[in-house]
């Protein structure tokens, strides 16, 4: 264990001023034990540890041995040993820079310890002649043995019976201090039996599983393991300890999915049934049928059937549509809301941008407003004489579709009886935003309706774990007459190649997106610009002539998007792309969702394998939207490093082999877990801290099957399992 200097040593050595023209390491990397109560419990508060049984499940991030001494003469470059020996030198040196150089000797060979920040009470504690006790990484070099910062205590103490653990941590919270207090939480924490007996049967003839831990022996064991236990089996999480905790967590989480299903099936909601007018030709949904220019495929007309069965329940719906990048979303989402009308109601569409907002607004009009429905726009951007007429046009119920941003939930926004809200890209909106639009209801015990959308299809596991508590619907076919998009992995070093690709594509009359990750440079990333980009393709295309949509001749239109815009240059921008005036598009991640320009051809991304696989397949969708052949380039950059990282590399090769959203989307699951498909989703309901997606599906499987089991036949442990595992958290799944 450390030599901890005493709280006084600490702020003496802390105040201490540093050689002139120097900052005091010291200061500056000191961490000064906590003093109070009060800080301790902050400290505690930032790591989530609010009650015992947090306490005992904060589980170790890795292991030390320290049960155990190593001769010098043993120890092998690379390892981490401990040994025991006299210092026999110890100076402050100030070249290359100040730092404290200590020599010792265990009588088999010598190793020099090197600290770049120190407290004199550890120089004085590593005076000549002292015999310690040290712990680190062994490093070769031309002079001998040399470790960077070991940790070291007074020789001769008793040997550790166990491998000592490691815990994640805060600032101000060092390990001796979150040891004590996890040990302590570990005896006081209730850790009965919560698992039925009957929980090794196996259900439905299915999975039958049976513990080798116990929970208290499990816990007991992970916090302080033997000292012969095989530390791959503890950091792979593969040990039957490990096990058991996976299995209480994944039953933890399916437990409180189901009862969020059960308890909003107990809710009630506007029962939105087939009134005499909606059988008739006359129906708005009839109508709108007529009005779009295309067939309904067999998926949608399917997904229709199943959001019109729930809308006429007076259970709310909590339904989340999926389907990849161009599948046709929007109208199956527009008519859930010219039924939503046609019985009286009022429903509101929130997306999470002004620009995708302001595509569904545009396309919604088009279709519904020669329906006589009124249409309200709500955004953060309006003036207020606009927003204060959309308000009370809400307020009345005149306006019986509302359609906005984050704006949509604010407090004055107020409906005289809303029904149906629709949440596109719902990934990117947190629990607190999604509880205060379901709180827009305004008769009293009713709920809306929810119907959460998503063009990141979600992967089986994820469904069956994260999203138990809603039911999907699926669009798994695109419509007809679109042309799969040629996906091209290529080097920065043929840039120019693909600036001739653009104007050959520019030629025809097409037109071109090309993407950047910033709008300024950063030293710690080596990206060109969208700005820098933007100037250098005015500068390549500049002498080029193109006929724009309206069959005039001009010269090459090259525009620039990005977030930091205003909000009136960003509309004027896109405005100008989407009708054709400007013919290449240099944009940072905003285009990522709902830009439809059927004419645009060709995606260039800068620095894609900056990019994780479900944006890159998001931006590669802007284009393919019409009958023209697309192609989406990957341009991607190695700098000074010899070739792609692994991740990198895989992440392009899966784009380069599927245009498929759910195939791309389980492989994205495979490469950067379950994070990127969460989003904001993860706001207060806790995350899988133990289980793996990726290689416990059969816990999880059995999680499912003994899930309905315990609510209906042990409900008392099954809600002692939930409050255990998630506390109040399971309460964000009611979002």
């Amino acid at each position: 264990m450390p030599v901890s200097p005493s709280a006084t040593q600490d702020k003496k050595a802390a105040n201490k001023k540093a050689p002139l023209g120097q900052t005091s390491p010291e200061k500056a990397k000191a961490t000064k034990p906590p003093t109070s109560k009060s800080h301790l419990q902050k400290c505690f508060e930032k790591l989530g540890l609010l009650r015992d049984i947090d306490f005992a499940l904060h589980l170790p991030l890795r292991y030390e041995d320290e049960t155990k001494l190593t001769r010098l003469r043993d120890a092998r470059e690379g390892d981490t040993v401990q040994f025991e020996a006299v210092v026999t030198n110890c100076e402050v040196t100030y070249r290359p820079r100040r730092q404290l150089l200590v020599t010792v000797e265990d009588g088999t060979d010598t190793c020099t310890l090197r600290f770049f920040s120190f407290y004199p009470s550890q120089q004085k504690a590593l005076a000549v002649g002292n015999k310690v006790r040290v712990r680190g990484e062994i490093k070769g070099g031309m002079l001998g043995f040399t470790m960077m910062h070991p940790s070291f205590k007074a020789a001769g103490a008793d040997l550790a019976t166990a491998l000592t653990p490691i815990y994640s941590t805060v600032a101000g919270m060092p390990q001796t201090y979150l040891r004590k207090a996890i040990l302590s939480g570990l005896a006081r924490a209730d850790l009965s039996e919560t698992f039925p007996s009957s929980m090794g049967a196996s259900f439905n003839g299915q999975i039958s599983l049976q513990p080798a831990y116990s929970l208290p022996e499990a816990l007991s064991f992970l916090h302080h393991p033997n000292p012969d236990s095989v530390l791959a089996t503890l950091e792979d999480r593969s040990h039957p300890a490990w096990q058991r905790l996976k299995m209480e967590e994944l039953l933890a989480q399916q437990l409180s999915q189901l009862q969020a299903k059960r308890e909003r099936a107990a809710m009630r909601a506007p029962a939105l049934g087939l009134n005499s007018l909606q059988n008739t030709q006359c129906s708005l949904y009839a109508q709108l049928l007529e009005r779009i220019p295309f067939q309904l495929t067999a998926a949608q007309e399917r997904v229709c059937s199943e959001i019109a069965q729930d809308l006429t329940r007076a259970i709310p719906m909590h339904r989340l549509l999926q389907g990849d990048v161009g599948s046709g979303k929007t109208v199956v989402a527009a008519l859930a809301a010219v039924r939503c009308i046609d019985a009286g109601w009022q429903c509101a569409l929130m997306a999470p941008t002004e620009i995708l907002a302001e595509q569904h607004f545009r396309k919604l009009i088009a279709w519904l407003e020669p329906l006589g429905i009124c249409i309200a726009w709500l955004t953060g951007s309006q003036k207020t004489k606009e927003r204060r007429e959309a308000l009370g046009k809400i307020a009345s119920g005149e306006a019986t579709l509302v359609i906005g941003t984050h704006a949509v939930i604010q407090a004055k926004v107020q409906f005289k009886n809303l029904a149906l809200a629709i949440i596109d890209e719902q990934h990117r909106f947190g629990v607190a935003q999604r509880l205060a639009l379901r709180d827009k209801m305004s008769d009293d015990g009713l709920e809306p309706h929810m119907l959460m959308m998503t063009a990141t299809p979600i992967p089986r596991t994820l469904a069956m774990s994260y999203y138990a508590d809603l039911d999907v619907s699926t669009i798994d076919e695109l419509p007809p007459g679109r042309t799969p998009i040629v996906t091209k992995v290529i080097s920065d070093a043929r840039r120019d190649e693909v600036i001739e690709r653009i104007r050959s594509q520019l030629a025809q009359g097409r037109q071109v997106y090309w993407v950047c990750p910033l709008i300024e440079e950063s030293e710690a990333l080596d990206l060109s610009n969208a700005t820098a980009t933007h100037e250098q393709l005015c500068a390549a295309l500049g002498d080029l002539k193109v006929k724009t949509m309206a069959g005039q001749t001009q010269a090459v239109q090259v525009g620039l998007l990005h977030s930091r815009m205003p909000v009136a240059d960003k509309k004027s921008v896109m405005a100008a792309f989407v009708e054709g005036a400007m013919q290449v598009l240099v944009s940072t991640t905003v285009i990522e969702v709902g830009v439809d320009v059927p004419n645009a051809s060709l995606m260039v991304i800068e620095h894609a394998e900056r990019f994780g696989l479900s944006q890159l397949h998001q931006l590669r969708g802007r284009v393919g939207r019409g009958a023209a052949a697309s192609v989406c380039v990957l341009l991607y950059s190695t700098g000074d490093a010899p070739r792609l990282g692994d991740t990198a590399r895989e992440r392009l090769k899966a784009m380069a082999q599927s245009n498929d959203g759910f195939e791309i989307a389980k492989r994205d699951l495979e490469i950067r877990g379950p994070g990127e498909f969460l989003g904001a989703r993860q706001s207060g309901a806790a995350l899988l801290r133990f289980a793996d997606l990726a290689t416990d599906t059969e816990l999880l499987n059995w999680a499912r099957q003994l899930a309905p089991v315990m609510l209906d036949s042990h409900p008392e442990l099954a809600q002692k399992h939930v409050e255990r595992w998630l506390g109040s958290k399971a309460n964000y799944l009611n979002a």
